[in-house]
């Protein structure tokens, strides 16, 4: 952790929605004229596109059928700690970016499927964002969960991140609802042994649940919508919460247990505001006292 250079890491799974959270701190950077930095994930994968689907013949062939991007060796982590641990010291470090469809491949000019060259941060900026897999990683040998100063976890409940993965990927991406139930499956090993324990270690967690139907997640018709969904927060400690003005401000909210709070999903990005403001203004302000005065 750095109070100089602060950190936050938005931790979950492909398909649970994390790059909603990431556009509700965009919106909070943009109205607090914060200078920002953001890295992604998927910038740390070791092989791009075709190179994985190689490996993941190899290993198939192998007999390996729990390899996946989710896996901890499919990544640099050790790379990402480094970035971490660089930025958290002097602010410095280096990411790329993954392009994953063709508007993305033209934006960044390379093919799809393919990397970016690696290229040096911002030297002059407020705060690291990450939004990925693995940004809060605890094993014997990377310990990339000790460098953020805040860890967010994304977490739907499982049925409800399987169909937004489901239909992202056919809609996006064009895969059969086949090809993504094998991904599914292929990624379950390493999403009980990398993903799970990450969100032991985050700060908070929001996790979404369906109150309607999502019983074979494989032949949903539709995503359930924010009105259709509730949200449970946890806080790993409630210490500073103020639950009180939480539950005065979110109409329909209440508390189940004393680091848990429940909110209808339509209020969601309200909640994110409310709780998430007051933090990253706290982070910012303190790295620039310490920095030598606002920007």
């Amino acid at each position: 952790m750095s109070k100089r250079h602060p950190i936050i890491s938005v931790v979950g799974s492909s398909g649970a929605g994390t790059s909603t959270v990431k556009h509700t701190f965009d919106q909070i950077f943009r109205r607090e004229g914060i200078n920002a930095l953001s890295i992604e994930g998927d910038a740390f994968h070791k092989l791009n596109r075709f190179e994985m689907k190689e490996e993941l013949a190899r290993r198939l062939a192998a007999g390996d059928q729990t390899f996946s991007h989710f896996s901890l060796e499919a990544n640099e982590l050790t790379a990402l700690e480094e970035v971490f641990a660089s930025y958290g010291a002097s602010g410095t470090g280096k990411t790329r970016r993954y392009a994953h469809d063709d508007g993305e491949a033209a934006a960044y000019g390379v093919p799809p499927g393919h990397f970016t060259e690696w290229e040096e941060f911002d030297p002059d900026s407020d705060i690291l964002l990450y939004e990925g897999l693995h940004g809060a990683v605890a094993t014997d040998d990377i310990r990339i969960a000790s460098h953020p100063d805040l860890k967010i976890g994304v977490v739907p409940v499982i049925n409800l991140e399987w169909i937004q993965k489901i239909h992202r990927d056919r809609a996006l991406r064009g895969y059969s609802t086949e090809a993504v139930s094998n991904t599914i499956l292929r990624r379950m090993h390493a999403y009980v042994h990398c993903i799970c324990p990450q969100f032991s270690e985050t700060d908070i967690n929001f996790q979404r649940v369906p109150i309607v139907d999502t019983s074979n997640p494989f032949t949903a018709r539709w995503i359930p919508t924010a009105g259709e969904s509730l949200v449970v927060i946890r806080f790993k400690s409630p210490k500073g919460i103020d639950f009180a003005y939480l539950t005065q401000m979110i109409s329909g909210s209440w508390m189940t247990r004393a680091n848990s709070i429940v909110l209808p999903g339509d209020k969601l990005d309200i909640a994110m505001q409310l709780i998430l403001t007051p933090m990253i203004l706290r982070m910012v302000d303190q790295s620039r006292r310490l920095r030598g005065g606002a920007k």
